[in-house]
C-alpha cells in the first residue's frame, strides 16, 4: 500500500454571467482535484479548493514530494502533516486516503465509516442571487421557478449584497410565487449588524416556510448571535468558515447557533469533519453540512450524513439537508449524481462508488494561464 504517484487536475470555468452573494460575483469556477496511485494499483480521487497556481506550486514542490513512498494507511499522520502546510490541499488527500483504504478493504465509504442509518439524504437548491444586470431579481426568480420544476422542494437565497428594502422585495415577490410545500433559507454571509438582522424578524413571522436565517453577522461576536437566537422567530446557522471541530466549541458553549454547517473543503481533513458532527451531536445540535464548491466533496457530505445519527427522538429517522449549488458550474457533472424530488441516493459501490467524469476533466484543464 505504499503511494507511487499523485496526479493533479487544476480544473477552470469562466462564466457566461458573473453571479453571486454579499461577498460580490464570481467570476469563474474552478477545483483541484487529485489522483492517489499505490504500487498495488489501488487509487483514490480527492479534491479541494482556492487560487489554482498556489496549489499547484504547492502540490508539485511540497506534497507530491511528501508522500510519494508514504504508506497510503497511514492517514491520519498524513494529513495531520499536510494541514500545517496547506489546510485546503490536507482535505483532498484525506479524500483520496479514504477511498483508498476503503478499496483495500473492499468497502464502500459508509461501510468503512461503521455503516449508514439512510440510503438517501434530503438536498436544497443552493442559489447565488446576484447579478450586475438591472433585471437581477427577475432573473433569480426565473431560476427559482427552473429549479422548483425540476423537483426541488428546499431553496436557499441570497440576502445582504442589496440594500434592505431591494433585498426585501426580493423575497416578498419570491414567497407570492412559492407553493406550500416549497421551503426557504435566507443566506446574509455574516453582512448585517444586529439592528439589520432584526429588522427581518418582523417578516418572519408570516412566512412559515422559513427553516433558517443563516450566518446574519461576523461570526466573531458570539454574544450578539446568542441574544439574536433569543429573540429570533426562526433557527440560526452558520459556521461554514470554522476550520475545525476544536473551533465549533465556542458557538456550541454559547449556545448561539441552532444548526452548525461545517464544510469539508475549509476544514482540516474528513475526520475533523465528521467530528464536527458528532460534536453537534453532543450539544444536541443540528448539523446541515454547508457544501457549495465541489461535487467530490459533496459527494462525501452525504456519506458523512448518511452514517450521523438523527438529532433527535422527535425526528426520528429524518436527517438535515445538503447543499446543492444549481448555479453554472461544470464540475457538478463530475460526479453522476442527480436529485429526485430534493433526495440524493447513496452509492453503494466499492470506495465512492462512482466513477468520475475523466471527459470532463480533460475539456476544463487548466492552461496555466491568469484568470
Amino acid at each position: 500500500m505504499q503511494i507511487e504517484r499523485i496526479e493533479t487536475y487544476p480544473l477552470l470555468h469562466k462564466l457566461s454571467k458573473p453571479y453571486g452573494d454579499a461577498n460580490g460575483y464570481k467570476k469563474y469556477r474552478s477545483c483541484y482535484l487529485i489522483r492517489i496511485i499505490t504500487k498495488s494499483g489501488i487509487d483514490g480521487w480527492g479534491e479541494c479548493i482556492d487560487w489554482l497556481p498556489t496549489l499547484h506550486v504547492g502540490f508539485n514542490e511540497r506534497i507530491i514530494p511528501y508522500l510519494v513512498g508514504k504508506r497510503a494507511t497511514d492517514r491520519l499522520q498524513i494529513v495531520n502533516t499536510i494541514k500545517k502546510w496547506h489546510q485546503r490541499a490536507a482535505a483532498a488527500v484525506s479524500m483520496a486516503l479514504t477511498e483508498i483504504a476503503a478499496k483495500y478493504a473492499n468497502l464502500s465509504i459508509c461501510d468503512l465509516w461503521g455503516g449508514k442509518f439512510r440510503d438517501s439524504i434530503p438536498v436544497y437548491a443552493s442559489f447565488q442571487s446576484y447579478s450586475d444586470s438591472k433585471d437581477w431579481m427577475d432573473r433569480s426568480l426565473s431560476l427559482v421557478e427552473r429549479t422548483i420544476s425540476k423537483g426541488f422542494d428546499t431553496i436557499k437565497l441570497k440576502i445582504g449584497g442589496r440594500g434592505f428594502q431591494e433585498d426585501l422585495i426580493h423575497i416578498q415577490r419570491l414567497q407570492k410565487t412559492l407553493g406550500e410545500n416549497v421551503q426557504l433559507i435566507l443566506d446574509a454571509n455574516q453582512s448585517y449588524d444586529m439592528a439589520t438582522a432584526r429588522k427581518w424578524d418582523r417578516y418572519f413571522s408570516n412566512w412559515p416556510n422559513l427553516l433558517w436565517l443563516e450566518e446574519p453577522m461576523p461570526l466573531d461576536n458570539l454574544p450578539e448571535y446568542k441574544l439574536l437566537r433569543a429573540i429570533l422567530s426562526v433557527p440560526i446557522a452558520g459556521g461554514e468558515n470554522i476550520k475545525s471541530a476544536k473551533k465549533f466549541l465556542p458557538p456550541l458553549y454559547e449556545n448561539a447557533l441552532d444548526i452548525i454547517q461545517p464544510d469539508i473543503l475549509h476544514g482540516n481533513g474528513l475526520e475533523d469533519f465528521r467530528d464536527s458532527q458528532q460534536l453537534a451531536r453532543h450539544f444536541g445540535v443540528r448539523v446541515s453540512p454547508h457544501s457549495f464548491d465541489g461535487a467530490l466533496s459533496r459527494l462525501y457530505t452525504l456519506f458523512a450524513q448518511a452514517s450521523l445519527s438523527s438529532w433527535s427522538k422527535m425526528d426520528g429517522s429524518k436527517i438535515e439537508p445538503v447543499e446543492w449549488d444549481v448555479m453554472e458550474n461544470p464540475f457538478s457533472e463530475l460526479i453522476p449524481l442527480k436529485p429526485v424530488n430534493s433526495r440524493v441516493d447513496i452509492p453503494n459501490g466499492t470506495g465512492i462508488g462512482v466513477m468520475l467524469n475523466t471527459d470532463l476533466i480533460k475539456a476544463y484543464l487548466w492552461d496555466g494561464s491568469p484568470y
